[in-house]
């Protein structure tokens, strides 16, 4: 069969039609590019003898290029480092530094004013320079190592001439294998920089050679100009590629002989080389006696690829993976099998295929056009009418995702190492969610930028690759698929992604532009569920990651990556639960409401079915008629609408305010007076143990988080804002119910991300309420609101990691009770900003943790857990004390939060009513100016508005509450970020006029309403700054389309 079969195929493609259809799948061939002669003469007729190179932006990538991607990932503005560099000309500290006139300390420390002096913000020149010469980065382009392969294999010389300078081991800055080079120059060796035109003479002298025997490339004009000058020939290099070209058209002969993405086949994937060699010269009718040339491609993840010469055949031969694989899986023969393994063999054809998304070296404009390209061969794939050419039964007509999910549920199943809640919650939801009407097209299966072949010289697809998932189907599955790096971090080490990248300084289009251009092309109205797309779309690749591991295990697996995907399939799978509860929150709001003040938000349980796995909740956003179906429920806003067991839990906490939380407050409120004040109160572990017996413990942590119920009540967000505004309404009643910051946050962080042991150390006594915790996070040198500019160390030192910072505004770290630090800092300065703080568990009893002073808000201490300014001075905390692991920290910072983001704003509602039912009493017992102040028009308009803004707010936390239970956190986000704008301002607002309404009564201890109005203030800093919340507000804003 093998290349027998496309005679075959190929008679189904004759309609004009399909002609450039044919042409992508099958893979055009296009001839090889004449060589011509080995002379390597130029128009002068003088011989060359040498090449010099450049190193930066020549031979490896160029700082220039390195800042422009740093600075987007820090936010630096654009422009900042190449200004800095150029700044001073030859006297500046560039020039300087590179002539070794200063050391490095010395050069980033007059570099790093410059920068923060032009950009007027803190500049890390640190970071920028640690990249700069890291491995990561530093390395030599191999189209360059090929070139200089091929010229020395030649008989020329090569040199390197590099302005370079000596890093801080005194070592110089030269990342390059010198065995490559004749002759290297290095500015920091010579105390001479190009463009100064000794530098190239003494490069000249030492070669051996006249300026006219050598050509010079470099990516600076004013270098180049100075080679010009003395009679070197130069070539400009923008793109190392097109450079390459350059220099072959000068020396005569070709520079690049190799197959571009190959390697030695791996050992575990060797095919027997003799029983192939047989059957192609007997398919091919080849005569010649010389060897066959095996080589294996680097990527792929599923079935192995290698490329054959043989004679002058040039072919490609995918197969199958070694051992038993799992059901419908890496079905190649969908294209081609023979007898035996099955496999398929197709022409090579030689072209680019860009395996990084982002495009690296290439220009904003000619990245998009590659996109554009690949768009339109979507489109044109698309475009194919099945029928017409044959292919009608290519596939099922119809019901297209529903067969896809049961093949991938099927995989994924067979594949499955342990239980990963996401992708049971998508086998879940998927189905339930399908798009109303599908279209029916030839659709690719697997459809990204790496399986297309591109023209060398221009944007143009060549060729599509991987057709093994081809089938009849939905088109917009293959749109989706095409933009999932739009969603991946540059780091995802399987399918590179751009999501942290600027798309518009890259020149990309964006996922929704993309999208919009592909229905232009299509004359498609642009479909309202792309998020759906995009969770199925993830969801495939998570069960193919699952796949892939589950052969990694047994060595089946044709990636070197292959092992890492175990790791990656819960990631994958959180992504696509993302889009698919951003989608369940569009058909929440497009949905109609009826009796709003009826509906409820229970969760119901659904009979099992082949979707449904015993013991997983209903993600469901579709309205059912029954109970024996999800509902996607509605916003509870009184607290008579709860589910009866709620209803009863909420009533029971009320009884329980009126009985002992408010007859203890004055009592507690005079022993945070009193001389003993530092030491915890009697009474409140008295309370606290009769809200334990009352089963009012622990109501805080959500069912998302623990829906095992091991350590809370299991609570919906909803449901816990109605009991959260009831404990409000006391500044104990937190405490007392174990439900009080941060103690909320730190426990739902160890049992979010907490090992078992660090749950059993430290979970378990805060959830009994033995112990108490603190959160240190804030420092008094920077701007802490923002978690990135954490300045306190976490170093590693043998089994330990040793701290060192200042922090302040520690609230709890006085308490005597306090066992526990939770503390965040910086393990790595130089990596991307988001990944250089972690998350430490420190025992308070550690040496090294030194309190200076307890800190007052408004002359209140908040005894007896306080507000430290604290020192961490050489602390040594074990290693298993880690969190997550290093550069998790801002990760964890914002799952910390989780549903305690609105916390503070329920409690704020609970603060507001109470203040207002003061200020009511007040009003009514009190006369002035000869009527009681209960008749004064401004009291009553005081009033008024005072429940206005209450029931505003509370709305609009209820609503956060409800988003957060329906579509998760991120989903979420703006309503979020909303409440936290206003319910501070609010609740101050009201308090102030209760207090206004108290006279100064309002302003001592005798009334909570003073502590009310600092805490309010207070939680304009402490829950966020309101700028912050403003800005994410008009963020968010800006992204919506009109």
């Amino acid at each position: 069969m093998g290349l027998g079969l496309t005679m075959c195929v190929r008679s189904r493609f004759q309609s004009s039609c399909l002609q450039w259809a044919w042409r992508t799948t099958f893979l055009k061939h296009i001839q090889r590019r004449h060589q011509g002669s080995h002379g390597w003469t130029h128009l002068g007729g003088s011989t060359y003898k040498a090449v010099i190179f450049d190193m930066g932006g020549v031979l490896i990538p160029s700082p220039g290029k390195v800042a422009a991607e740093w600075e987007v990932q820090n936010r630096i503005p654009s422009g900042t480092i190449l200004k800095a560099l150029m700044e001073g000309g030859e006297n500046g500290p560039w020039m300087r530094f590179m002539r070794a006139e200063i050391t490095a300390e010395g050069f980033l420390r007059e570099f790093g004013r410059l920068c923060s002096e032009m950009s007027k913000t803190s500049v890390p020149v640190d970071s920028f320079f640690s990249l700069l010469t890291s491995e990561r980065v530093a390395k030599q382009f191999p189209v360059m190592t090929e070139a200089i392969t091929q010229i020395r294999a030649k008989g020329l010389q090569t040199a390197v001439l590099s302005n370079n300078f000596y890093l801080p081991n005194q070592k110089s800055f030269l990342p390059l294998d010198r065995k490559q080079f004749d002759v290297v120059v290095e500015s920091c060796v010579e105390g001479i920089c190009k463009p100064d035109l000794r530098i190239y003479k003494l490069c000249l002298e030492r070669l051996g050679l006249q300026p006219s025997e050598s050509i010079f490339l470099d990516d600076l004009g004013p270098n180049l100009k100075a080679a010009a000058s003395l009679g070197i020939h130069i070539i400009k290099v923008n793109d190392p590629e097109t450079a390459v070209k350059e220099l072959e058209a000068l020396l005569g002969f070709t520079l690049r002989v190799g197959v571009p993405n190959t390697q030695p086949v791996r050992k575990t994937m060797e095919i027997p080389k003799d029983s192939l060699e047989k059957y192609l010269k007997d398919l091919l009718g080849i005569q010649t006696t010389g060897p066959l040339e095996l080589l294996q491609f680097d990527h792929g993840q599923s079935n192995p690829t290698y490329y054959i010469r043989l004679a002058n055949r040039d072919l490609v031969l995918r197969k199958k993976p070694p051992g038993t694989l799992l059901p419908s899986a890496h079905a190649i023969e969908r294209e081609f099998s023979v007898v035996g393994t099955p496999f398929y063999v197709m022409e090579y054809c030689p072209g680019l295929i860009y395996k990084d998304p982002s495009l690296p070296g290439l220009e904003p404009s000619h990245r998009r056009a590659i996109y554009t390209a690949m768009n339109t061969v979507l489109c044109k794939i698309h475009s194919v009418d099945p029928q017409a050419v044959g292919l009608e039964d290519y596939g099922k007509q119809g019901a297209y995702i529903p067969r896809q999910m049961r093949t991938w549920v099927k995989q994924y199943r067979a594949s499955e190492t342990s239980t990963i809640p996401a992708m049971e919650r998508l086998i879940e939801w998927l189905p339930l969610h399908l798009p109303h009407q599908q279209r029916t097209t030839v659709v690719h299966g697997d459809f990204r930028l790496d399986n297309l072949v591109f023209h060398p010289e221009k944007p143009e697809v060549l060729a599509v690759l991987d057709w093994e998932l081809s089938t009849l189907g939905d088109p917009l599955v293959d749109v989706a698929y095409s933009c999932l790096a739009h969603y991946l971090p540059s780091s995802f080490p399987v399918l590179r992604g751009f999501n942290d990248c600027d798309l518009t300084q890259l020149g990309i289009p964006a996922a929704e532009e993309y999208f919009r251009m592909y229905c232009l092309q299509m004359g498609l109205p642009p479909t309202q569920n792309w998020n759906f797309y995009m969770a199925f779309s993830f969801f495939r690749v998570a069960a193919i990651l699952q796949g892939v591991y589950k052969r990694s295990l047994t060595g089946q697996a044709s990636s070197a990556h292959a092992e890492q995907t175990g790791k990656l399939t819960e990631f994958v799978s959180n992504l696509a639960w993302d889009f698919a509860v951003k989608e369940g929150f569009r058909v929440f709001k497009e949905m109609p409401f009826k009796n709003p003040l009826t509906r409820s938000c229970h969760t119901w349980a659904r009979p099992q079915s082949q979707w449904y796995p015993i013991g997983t909740r209903s993600y469901s956003s579709v309205p059912e008629a029954s109970p024996a179906h999800a509902s996607r429920g509605g916003l509870v806003i009184s607290p008579e609408s709860l589910s009866p067991p709620i209803r009863e839990l909420y009533h029971r906490l009320k009884h329980f305010m009126e009985q002992h939380v408010y007859p203890a407050e004055p009592e507690l409120q005079s022993h945070q007076a009193s001389a003993a004040r530092w030491s915890p109160s009697p009474l409140i572990e008295n309370l606290k143990e009769k809200a334990k017996a009352e089963g009012l413990w622990n109501l805080f942590l959500p069912l998302e988080a623990d829906p095992e119920k091991k350590y809370g009540a299991g609570l919906t967000n909803v449901e816990y804002a109605h009991l959260c505004e009831l404990m409000g309404t006391s500044l104990y009643a937190p405490e007392i119910c174990n439900c009080s910051a941060p103690d909320t946050g730190n426990m739902e962080l160890l049992v979010r991300y907490g090992t078992e042991a660090q749950k059993a150390r430290w979970l378990m006594p805060l959830l009994e309420g033995k112990a108490r915790s603190c959160f240190a996070m804030t420092e008094p040198q920077v701007a802490s609101s923002d978690a990135t500019n954490i300045e306190a160390s976490i170093r590693e030192e043998d089994s330990f990691y040793v701290i060192n910072g200042h922090k302040w505004w520690i609230t709890g770290i006085l308490d005597p009770r306090c066992q526990l630090c939770v503390f965040m800092g910086k393990t790595d300065p130089h990596a991307p900003r988001h990944q250089q703080q972690s998350v430490l568990l420190v025992p308070m009893d550690t040496p090294g943790i030194k309190i200076i002073r307890p800190l007052t808000v408004y002359g209140l201490e908040d005894a007896p857990g306080g507000h430290g300014e604290v020192r961490f001075e050489h602390v040594r905390v074990p290693k298993e004390n880690m969190v997550l692991g290093p550069g998790r920290g801002f990760e964890i910072a914002q799952g910390r939060l989780g549903p305690g983001r609105i916390h503070h704003c329920m409690r704020l509602i609970g603060f507001s009513e109470r203040a207002l039912a003061l200020m009511k009493a007040r009003v009514k017992s009190r006369v002035a100016f000869g009527k009681p102040l209960v008749e004064q028009g401004t009291v009553l308009a005081d009033i008024a508005q005072s429940r206005v803004e209450i029931e505003q707010a509370r709305l609009l936390v209820l609503r956060a509450a409800h988003l957060m239970d329906l579509a998760g956190n991120k989903a979420a986000a703006l309503d979020i970020a909303m409440i936290k704008m206003v319910a501070p301002s609010m609740a101050s607002r009201v308090i102030d006029r209760a207090i206004q309404a108290f006279g100064a009564a309002g302003l001592s201890g005798d009334y909570p309403l003073a502590q009310f109005f600092t805490w309010a203030r207070a939680l304009r800093f402490a829950d966020g700054p309101d700028e912050v919340h403003r800005a994410t507000v008009a963020k968010l804003e800006l992204k919506h389309c009109i």
